[in-house]
């Protein structure tokens, strides 16, 4: 069967209680999965009216930024991977995120940071002074530039709908509100929309955006220049000014999404791109050269040696990340080393049979975040995700502008001297996202996938890859299949913790034994409790079927037609 696509052993699957969804989802002419209906049904309505996948993604991602106002914002990143079906057609990768306030030096960021729990000064986590530049709507429209067929400002009908008209609000958005209150509360725009009458919305309630509404509007009429250069970038530049902030009009008005071909390896004969720096999608690619180097599908990928394998893979690329990568502008990132078979071979050799504590990583925590995959009737296949960073990112929404702003500088820039992500005015951080695409021993893309969730990304995004190639599941087994994720890996201000491998229950009480006998500190996380939204569509190249997974841990779906 073509890579994704079920089998038998995925029927048998399909009849235990180990699967929430019986099947994937099967359909010819087009199919778009993401972590929300309404975001899947956005998009499966422009693939009908003729759209094309990447038509889809854009309009789908800006209904996500009105109904997943925790995960996602015109005021946050987008990265995205594209590939038409054609071989010789280019592969692209967009890096949608912006630099950090030109005015603020390192200094005056140490000094209005705050303590991580170790002691160790990191910058403000959220609030004025934590946003960078936002690239999503600089990223939007160069994706349409490159491939779309619709403009814009069609595309942009349904979010400024959603927004003016206000849609049912789901639990677990209403939940991620409930957890936030303390943080809203803090910037009267924000409680205005998110807590009304000082109480959090409920599961059900309609959410109204009616200023975010007006913004999106004005950029479908006047285009990115309105966000960047115009009324939009002055008024948030404005907001900030007036309650502390650091970022200016001015660090907008030059912003532009970097386009480049993807990073790749070969993995047992399929070639997975990833989106490049400042993203850590070179993380996924180094530890499937580990990897590679074991012999997973002989093991079992539920035994305790794989999963010890793929974790300390992981853990080594992680820390390969925090020592060597940073911002490409900045910082000289040696990615032919670090991709390479041969440093595999290298860190392979470095596994031992016991977990090791003194694997030298950073911190891991799960973000808020969102992602989708489309492909369409032709083939063009699109992942791409979007994010605020933490949830509700900065907590700001500036003013009239009903755009709730990013905290990715906050979250992840560092402030040790020497750091190659150390924060430096006009610099942009490292990222937690990344995406990708699959392409097969003939180099024809057979498939897009990812997930939300901060540094669980690598791990969760490698854990799917491995269930499809190693494990031959199929789309939605490898969404389902039993998860572990583990703390901590990058972010700086939870470095120190110890370290913790969090299981879910399905693994197995023989399997997860065994990682307590091996040294792993493991905490359960229930049957399905280990989170994620991972969304794949699969592509066979002969026939033009599609198959989609969506993580049953989420409330989205994959649709078709």
């Amino acid at each position: 069967m073509p890579l994704g696509f079920p089998g038998p052993l995925d029927t048998a699957l399909a009849a235990s209680c180990d699967r929430r969804r019986i099947s994937p989802t099967l359909a010819r002419r087009g199919m778009i999965a993401s972590q929300h209906p309404l975001v899947s049904s956005a998009g499966l309505r422009v693939l009908a009216d003729g759209g094309n996948a990447v038509d889809a993604a854009v309009a789908a991602a800006l209904v996500g930024t009105v109904v997943l106002p925790s995960r996602c914002g015109i005021g946050g990143d987008l990265f995205a991977i594209v590939a038409g079906q054609d071989r010789s057609q280019e592969r692209l990768a967009f890096h949608g995120s912006g630099i950090a306030p030109r005015g603020a030096s390192l200094e005056f960021m140490r000094e209005h940071g705050e303590d991580a729990p170790d002691g160790r000064r990191v910058l403000a986590q959220q609030g004025p002074l934590s946003p960078a530049v936002p690239g999503f709507v600089a990223g939007c429209f160069s994706l349409l530039e490159r491939y779309g067929s619709k403009p814009f400002a069609e595309l942009a009908q349904p979010a400024i709908g959603y927004a003016a008209d206000g849609f049912p609000l789901s639990p677990a958005e209403a939940r991620g509100i409930a957890e936030s209150a303390d943080l809203l509360s803090a910037y009267a725009p924000s409680a205005a929309i998110f807590l009304p009458g000082g109480e959090p919305l409920r599961p059900g309630q309609t959410l109204r955006q009616s200023d975010l509404a007006r913004s999106i509007a004005l950029i479908a009429n006047d285009g990115p220049d309105a966000f960047y250069r115009g009324p939009i970038a002055k008024a948030i530049g404005e907001y900030l000014a007036a309650n502390g902030g650091a970022l200016t009009a001015d660090d907008f008005a030059d912003h532009e999404t970097a386009i480049s071909e993807p990073l790749a390896t070969t993995y047992r004969g399929y070639t997975v791109y990833e989106t490049g720096l400042p993203t850590q999608g070179f993380v996924v690619l180094e530890a499937l050269n580990i990897c590679e180097q074991a012999p997973l599908s002989e093991m079992g990928l539920r035994s305790a040696q794989a999963v010890h394998t793929e974790v300390s893979a992981l853990r080594l690329a992680f820390a390969d990340r925090r020592a060597h990568a940073g911002d490409p502008e900045y910082v000289e990132t040696p990615l032919d080393r670090l991709l390479s078979k041969a440093w595999a071979a290298e860190q392979y050799r470095a596994i031992g049979s016991r977990y090791a504590a003194d694997i030298d990583t950073g911190v891991l925590a799960p973000g808020d975040t969102t992602s989708l995959v489309a492909v369409d009737e032709d083939g063009l296949m699109i992942s791409l995700i979007f994010t605020l960073s933490a949830g509700f990112g900065s907590g700001v929404v500036a003013g009239d502008t009903g755009i709730l702003l990013t905290n990715r500088a906050g979250h992840c820039f560092e402030l040790e001297d020497g750091h190659p992500n150390i924060y430096a005015p006009g610099k942009r951080t490292m990222h937690t996202l990344n995406t990708y695409l699959i392409a097969d021993a003939a180099d024809a893309p057979v498939l897009v996938g990812n997930t939300p969730g901060g540094d669980y990304q690598p791990q969760w995004n490698l854990q799917t890859i491995t269930g499809l190639i190693d494990g031959d599941l199929d789309t939605q087994a490898a969404a389902e299949q039993p998860r572990w994720q583990f703390d901590p890996a990058t972010y700086p201000i939870q470095r120190g913790e110890d370290f913790v491998l969090a299981v879910e229950d399905r693994l197995g009480d023989e399997t997860i034994g065994e990682l307590e006998a091996m040294g792993y500190p493991v905490r359960r996380a229930g049957m399905w409790g280990a989170g994620g939204s991972v969304q794949v569509i699969a592509r066979d190249p002969e026939t033009g079927f599609l198959c989609g997974g969506s993580d049953p841990r989420a409330e989205g779906m994959a649709v078709g037609w």
